[in-house]
């Protein structure tokens, strides 16, 4: 990324496992690891070459059976425990296919362990195209047992979920714009009440202490007096993001939502893309009335502290929390913006993992859970489109 030409101060962070990439500060949704490919050459097909005599390609068009892996689970050659380990396997498949509607490859007419190694392939596949959000799959060993864990993970693209306040406070002024901002107010409400999205003039939120650093960074720089564009920002970004804090925190704009959605008529595209918003937003409060966004979010994305490792689980912050990467904010416009999205990156680049929502469900014969990212998935589009709205 260019660095961006009106930098304030100094910024260092305490190091920590590196990022792919860093997220380009621009308008609306930022990425947090996009970066372009380039091309090099003549765009046009290289001609293909060939052999020049017609052999035959029997070799090539054969298929093999997958090599093998060698793996602490298929290595016992005692044949009671082979046939333990089928037993178990064929078992818990049979609960995870179930659980997620899918249908297993036959693989009994194959010996051990091909038999089974087919069959994680096709599951693998099967999962990856079929079931949304499944990010891995995994054969336990556990206690002579053996079964399937399958890992639910919503993929927030490494996405800045940053939704600027004084848009809304603008469209709340504008007697053309006002019953759209009264709507989107609403939807802001939900976020803000139910869903506990971060505000950035809430002393606790990541947000604040970056506004609060780039304060400082002003008052300490002799040569930046009370005129000038930063300063008059920061002002702005406080003044007003108090005001819409208070606006944002009534509650009565929940109690109104579904009277404001019947009253509304769109005036124009810009209109029609609000009202489907808050349509969309009004029912997944209807559907989930007390959902937080934090609600499968572990502590450096570990759902069982029990098995890992103390100093690596305790010790260290290793992934970018969600609440660093999901809150209301001022404007995506100006130089504070600029520099506040220098402050991010530096210390997001830092990290090598984001925070995300997991579900982890365990197919060993006990009940299996029926938790879902139904609402994560639904959540995050919401956010995605509110923040393209007000940019």
């Amino acid at each position: 990324m260019n660095e961006t030409k009106n930098n304030i101060g100094n910024y260092s962070a305490t190091r920590r496992k590196k990022a792919k990439t860093t997220a380009p500060t621009t308008h609306g949704i930022c990425r947090m690891d996009e970066v372009g490919k380039r091309q090099f050459g003549n765009k046009e097909r290289q001609a293909e070459i060939g052999s020049g005599i017609g052999t035959s390609h029997a070799f090539l068009n054969t298929c093999f059976m997958p090599k093998l892996k060698e793996d602490k689970i298929f290595s016992w050659e005692d044949k009671l425990h082979i046939t333990k380990i089928e037993r178990g396997f064929y078992k818990s498949l049979s609960l995870l296919t179930k659980h997620y509607g899918i249908s297993p490859l036959s693989t009994h007419d194959f010996n051990y362990p091909y038999n089974i190694s087919l069959c994680l392939w096709d599951i693998q596949k099967q999962l990856k195209s079929k079931v949304q959000n499944c990010e891995n799959m995994r054969l336990i060993e556990k206690e002579d047992e053996i079964f399937f864990v399958a890992e639910e993970r919503y993929n927030t693209g490494a996405t800045l979920y940053y939704i600027p306040v004084i848009p809304l406070y603008q469209m709340l002024r504008n007697k053309n714009r006002k019953k759209t901002g009264l709507l989107l107010l609403s939807v802001c409400t939900y976020l803000y009440k139910i869903a506990d999205i971060p505000y950035y003039r809430q002393e606790d939120s990541y947000l604040y202490w970056i506004y609060e650093m780039l304060t400082e960074w002003l008052e300490q720089d002799e040569e930046v007096d009370d005129n000038h564009i930063s300063k008059k920002e920061l002002q702005k970004a406080e003044i007003i993001g108090d005001i819409m804090e208070q606006k944002i925190a009534c509650k009565e704009n929940l109690l109104f939502f579904e009277e404001r959605l019947k009253k509304f008529k769109p005036k124009d595209n810009f209109d029609k893309e609000c009202f489907l918003l808050a349509e969309k937003t009004f029912k997944l409060y209807g559907e989930y009335a007390e959902a937080s966004v934090f609600r499968n979010t572990y502590y450096n994305n570990v759902v069982r502290p029990e098995e890992a490792d103390n100093d690596e689980y305790y010790n260290e912050e290793k992934v970018i929390t969600m609440d660093k990467y999901i809150s209301f904010f001022a404007e995506s416009d100006g130089l504070i913006y600029d520099n506040l999205m220098d402050c991010v990156n530096n210390e997001f680049n830092e990290y090598g993992e984001a925070q995300e929502p997991m579900i982890f469900k365990t197919f060993d014969g006990s009940n299996v859970t029926d938790e879902n990212l139904d609402f994560e998935s639904r959540l995050f589009g919401i956010l995605n489109e509110l923040c393209r709205l007000l940019n």
